[in-house]
């Protein structure tokens, strides 16, 4: 290829590969532990990075949810070190045999997990990331390239650099993760063309980069998703549950992919429950978009147009879309959804049942925030992604979903006739 520094990386990246994936459980877990305790120790010399992100991207005008999003403090970078430190009790799915039979020829025939070799990850300006791709890829064997926004280049470098000389203080190959630095879009676009050596390319952010990632790389693609999730208040809602549940997935943290965008209400409840809804989300300056009947039930809602219903904000906006039964929901939520998080809120068992059956999406709730659908919160320590597509992962993606299998064949002499 024509640029000869991401080969470097590229032919770096292979190599620490081969060695990861002879590393045993126990200097996996030690390199993890290690890498763990120097985000901590250097935490001063990370935030100082960040904060020059942060300044810069205040000075660009960047919204307040994706500034939040870019911001590292003592307690996320902990958060971080604390995801390292789960992913090292989790069992490591590295060699695991599975689904072993004989055959009538006495042959044994079974699959055995290992890793996937190199992973690229084309992300935002999340700089926790950094620390969740590594160690996710670190645990399963797997090298990682990554290349973060340039929103986050600061906090980035500074992390991988961290992680690195963790790694060399472990006797770990320190390839096992490196940076593109580069922020231009055309190293960008190159990187998407290193399938001699990256295995597979995961993209984390905005629909316009994902979007982009799959129509430009020649390496497989594992997608994840923009997130316009819905709640559900059906007619047999408990309306005080529906108002926690609503104030707590839309304005707990706004600017993440699993925060509620769009609200869906049974017209038989909606006269009750609106209000209730409207002043729980006005304490927070939430913008509120609905449709005619949403509108007339209260003074505080905007007309929406067709484009809200499908629209992940990101921001303290949220639509309000009436209907007037069961399937109406069903059909809505499917047409506008982005197959990542839906959730019902409903005292009745069959429409919660049918619910977890017709939507099609990565996570599907009943009586339950959509804050909930993350690694950390589902007990893989961490994720490298939230996948929407339906090859390979679907949902958080942990430990397993950043391995393959391989057929072994056990044998004592047998030949084919």
């Amino acid at each position: 290829m024509e640029n000869k520094y991401l080969e470097e990386l590229g032919k770096n990246a292979v190599a620490a590969s081969r060695i990861l994936s002879k590393m045993g459980t126990n200097p996996k877990n030690e390199g993890l532990k290690t890498v763990a305790e120097y985000l901590v120790k250097y935490q001063a010399e990370i935030l100082e990075a960040n904060r020059k992100d942060i300044d810069k991207a205040k000075e660009n005008g960047m919204k307040e949810s994706l500034v939040d999003r870019l911001t590292l403090t003592e307690d996320r970078i902990k958060g971080m070190a604390v995801g390292l430190e789960k992913l090292v009790a989790l069992d490591d799915p590295i060699g695991e045999v599975v689904n072993m039979k004989k055959t009538p020829n006495d042959l044994k025939i079974g699959r055995k997990r290992v890793p996937l070799g190199v992973v690229g990850i084309i992300y935002e300006a999340r700089p926790n990331v950094t620390a969740d791709a590594f160690g996710l890829c670190f645990k399963t064997g797997n090298a990682v390239i990554l290349k973060g926004g340039s929103d986050a280049i600061h906090s980035n470098t500074k992390i991988v650099e961290i992680i690195r000389k963790a790694l060399e203080h472990t006797g770990a190959p320190v390839d096992a993760v490196a940076l593109i630095e580069s922020t231009d879009r055309e190293t960008t676009k190159e990187f998407m063309t290193m399938r001699e050596y990256v295995d597979v390319l995961i993209p984390r952010g905005s629909a316009g980069l994902i979007k982009a990632t799959v129509e430009n790389s020649k390496i497989p693609v594992i997608e994840t998703g923009t997130g316009n999730c819905h709640v559900f208040v059906d007619e047999s809602a408990d309306i005080e549950m529906a108002a926690k549940i609503i104030e707590n997935a839309k304005t707990q943290r706004i600017g993440v992919c699993n925060a509620c965008e769009s609200l869906v209400i049974h017209e038989k409840i909606i006269d009750k429950a609106l209000p209730v809804i409207v002043d729980v989300l006005k304490k927070h300056n939430v913008e509120i978009r609905g449709d005619e009947k949403a509108c007339s039930i209260s003074g505080d809602i905007i007309p929406a147009t067709e484009e809200d219903w499908g629209t992940e904000y990101l921001d303290y906006i949220i639509s309000v879309k009436t209907v007037p039964d069961f399937d109406s929901a069903i059909q809505h939520i499917n047409r506008y959804n982005t197959k990542h998080s839906e959730s019902i809120i409903t005292n009745n068992y069959n429409n919660s049942q049918r619910f977890l059956d017709e939507i099609d999406a990565a996570a599907v709730y009943v009586n339950a925030s959509t804050r909930f659908t993350d690694g950390f919160e589902f007990g893989f320590g961490a994720e490298i992604g939230i996948s929407t597509q339906k090859l390979h992962a679907r949902g958080p993606m942990g430990l397993e979903a950043l391995t393959t299998t391989k057929f072994i064949i056990l044998g004592n002499g047998q030949i084919r006739n």
